[in-house]
């Protein structure tokens, strides 16, 4: 009896190869399509695997558990790899990988694959998982296997196998570039984009407006938040309102395209220590990190935020590096969990030529009080303390510049 193998298979020419090879070495494949939000025609992606041979096709929507169990905890934790990538694309891979070692249980398969390359980030994000979830699987990464990699150089040799072996692939002219979509954002990548003085084009861009199109009056919405998650959207020009967290996001980044919110340009550091350039459209998720990061300025504690922060950095990294199902990651989400509790209230936002700017907000957690902030009142605040809050906090600053001055003097001829 054949053993079972389940593919990540995204229908493309690459793992639509990997599929058929995957056959000729005797092994009953599972083709896993995993529904993170891309824009894909998951009927033409099943027939096509299956008329090429597939075992069984599995298309999953996971667009809900995205937003509530991946999309949410980055946007609390204020995850941001390097201080600019809102982790597009590291978000999905260990709920599309989860789902992939489910379906190998469920079907008794004793292998997984997938067909990331052995230069990139999405190689280690799928296989940590695996390992993560079940130590004894075995994992089949054909881009790393030496009779897959001397038979394949590169984009005419699958061409020439797919046709050779009469399997129908989408005929689409390759783009100058590579692209990942889901949910969350799409990302551009690698072709005319390694050289990274060179500008993106215009016409690269497929989830957001061009700012300079962008309308050129703003729209205002409402983001409200329990506990540090989005609970409802509300557009204050006409009133549409969401509170579905999946709706709300898909909403989200609808609003966030039309005025061309959450483009970024940047270069990164791989986990494999290649440095990479990307090019990242993140409209939904860049109004929502805004409004997020705005209510805690009002709903929590100083001391509190900055230790929080001191964490996020790490959290992010974690993400990216493929760590979502780890030991550090469960404490790190733990405490970061207890950070949100009474997160709460309502952020105004205005969205206008790219950029989501937080102009106003409330809430019932708040720990601004208007009369101890005010310039004009008192408010029970005596200024007079001041002055001795300042002479012992300047107690170490004149004892280290008495030493500065000593040995400076010491050393005058």
């Amino acid at each position: 009896m054949a053993e079972k193998v389940v593919l990540a298979y995204s229908g493309g020419l690459d793992t639509s190869v990997i599929l058929h090879w995957l056959m000729g070495r005797g092994y009953d494949v599972v083709a896993y399509v995993a529904d993170v939000g891309q824009e894909e025609d998951f009927a033409a992606a099943e027939a096509r695997a299956l008329a090429i041979g597939a075992a069984e096709v599995r298309v999953e929507d996971l667009k809900r558990e995205f937003v509530t169990d991946y999309i949410t905890p980055a946007i609390q934790a204020n995850a941001i790899y390097e201080g600019r990538y809102l982790l597009g694309t590291a978000l999905a891979r260990p709920l599309i990988a989860k789902r992939q070692m489910e379906i190998a249980a469920e079907v008794g398969a004793t292998h997984v694959s997938h067909g990331a390359t052995g230069k990139g980030n999405d190689q280690v994000r799928f296989e940590l998982t695996y390992y993560a979830l079940d130590p004894a699987i075995r994992i089949i990464s054909p881009w790393k296997t030496a009779e897959f990699l001397d038979q394949f150089k590169g984009r005419p040799d699958l061409l020439a196998y797919a046709e050779a072996n009469g399997m129908e692939v989408k005929a689409t002219a390759e783009k100058p570039f590579s692209e990942d979509d889901n949910l969350f954002h799409i990302s551009h990548e690698s072709g005319v984009l390694e050289d990274p003085a060179r500008p993106a084009e215009k016409d690269m861009f497929s989830k957001t407006v061009d700012p300079q199109d962008a309308p050129d009056e703003p729209e205002r919405i409402t983001v409200t938040f329990k506990d540090g998650a989005a609970a409802k959207v509300e557009n204050i020009q006409d009133g549409t309102t969401k509170t579905d967290p999946l709706e709300l996001f898909v909403y989200l980044n609808d609003l966030g395209a039309a005025h061309g919110v959450g483009r970024v340009d940047m270069v990164e550091n791989r986990f494999v220590g290649i440095k990479s350039r990307g090019v990242y459209e993140t409209p939904g998720g860049t109004i929502l990190h805004a409004a997020h990061r705005d209510i805690e300025g009002i709903a929590m504690d100083r001391e509190v935020m900055r230790l929080r922060d001191s964490l996020s950095a790490k959290f992010a990294e974690l993400i990216y590096y493929g760590f979502w199902f780890s030991p550090e990651m469960e404490f790190l989400s733990a405490a970061l969990a207890k950070s949100q509790e009474f997160i709460d209230g309502a952020v105004t936002v205005e969205l206008y030529k790219g950029c989501a700017r937080p102009i106003a907000r409330s809430s019932p957690s708040s720990l601004y009080d208007q009369d101890l902030s005010s310039m004009d009142i008192e408010g029970g605040f005596d200024q007079k303390d001041s002055a001795g809050f300042i002479k012992i906090n300047a107690i170490r600053l004149m004892a280290h510049n008495a030493i500065v001055r000593k040995r400076h003097e010491g050393n005058q001829p």
